[in-house]
């Protein structure tokens, strides 16, 4: 599962690929439609749809889609979408696939920071407020992805031995050592209630975002997402190795930067309203692989629509599992993630690959 070639384009029926694309567009649509109708008043299918195209026609299901249920799936799919797009441009930058946007530091800079809020947010009346936590999070998420460049630029320039991708993984592990163990430190200084909204905000949910989060959230999954797909075709020559994605005159060092900067935006965005959600870096890019081979211009679109189902289909577990209670929705996608790995080692093992 570690073979950088598995991060190489394989040779597929030219049909599949886009009919594979189709199908998961058609899956996200078809999750889209189910999730409107779930919640205390459910609606079916066709009150959905005539809700969505003509909202006079049934102003009640209309007021509960806009106001509710609508944006709670709108800011799924764009979360879904970010962490598994960011997952799949960190492992083809990485050559690995089991690296996922945590390498860099994102999300646990984003935790500390959030974490940080709660806790010391109360004492600074004119600072606290709904918007506090998903800002410093999202703040948090920035300084310490740009800890982890700046480590890396000092690696890179002879301090130590490691260099280009090797240095990058290296910073990004001491900062994401050193920001989990100040969340562990804001953790002791927290009362009961503030540990229950620790406990919460890093487990994930989808209940705080509403349409200021989709507000949010949108722009920057836009242009985080928009630039990963650019950059497709340079994400296949890296994963030639990065010498010889050069000779094919592919800026590597300024590649690698962009990338890690597209990813930082996406999943800082994401991880600022939703909080710390696993898996979903690992378990899209996986899939999508399995399904469409491994070049990245498929490959990150597929992982992107995955990553929306994946999230939306977690997000109904957690509103009907234990209703009328909710539950977070990183225990949903880590209980997936965790056994689709399982499935993969026991496959693997099978067939003597490990």
């Amino acid at each position: 599962m570690s073979d950088a070639s598995l991060l190489l384009p394989m040779s597929l029926s030219p049909l599949r690929r886009p009919l594979v694309l189709a199908g998961l567009g058609a899956l996200v649509l078809l999750l889209a439609v189910l999730s409107l109708g779930i919640g205390a008043v459910k609606l079916s299918p066709a009150q959905v749809l005539t809700a969505l195209i003509d909202p006079a026609a049934d102003p009640s299901a209309a007021l509960v889609l806009k106001a509710i249920r609508l944006p709670r799936l709108l800011l799924a799919a764009l979360v879904g979408a970010c962490l598994a797009g960011a997952g799949a441009a960190m492992q083809g930058l990485f050559r690995n696939p089991l690296a996922d946007p945590g390498l860099i530091g994102v999300s646990s800079g984003a935790a500390l920071a959030a974490v940080a809020a709660i806790v010391f947010g109360g004492r600074v009346p004119y600072l606290a407020g709904p918007a506090l936590v998903p800002f410093a999070a999202f703040v948090g998420s920035g300084l310490a992805t740009g800890a982890t460049l700046l480590l890396a630029q000092h690696l890179q320039r002879g301090v130590g031995r490691a260099s280009g991708v090797a240095g990058l993984l290296l910073a990004g592990l001491a900062i994401t050592t050193i920001t989990m163990a100040g969340v562990g430190f804001m953790t002791y200084l927290s009362d009961d209630r503030q540990m229950r909204d620790i406990s919460y905000w890093t487990l994930g949910s989808m209940a705080n975002g509403g349409w200021r989060g989709v507000s949010w959230v949108f722009p920057a999954a836009l242009i985080a997402l928009g630039g990963l797909l650019f950059h497709a075709r340079s994400l296949d020559a890296l994963a030639l190795g990065e010498r010889e994605a050069a000779h094919l005159g592919v800026p590597v060092a300024r590649l690698r930067l962009i990338l890690v900067i597209l990813a930082a935006l996406g999943v800082g965005a994401a991880t600022a309203f939703c909080g710390v959600i696993g898996f979903l870096g690992l378990l899209g890019p996986h899939l999508a692989r399995l399904l469409l081979g491994a070049g990245h211009r498929f490959v990150l679109p597929g992982a992107m629509l995955l990553g929306a189902a994946l999230l939306m289909l977690a997000d109904i577990g957690a509103r009907t599992l234990a209703a009328p209670a909710e539950l977070p929705v990183g225990l949903l996608t880590n209980l997936i993630g965790g056994s689709f790995f399982l499935w993969m080692l026991a496959r693997q093992s099978k067939g003597g690959a490990l």
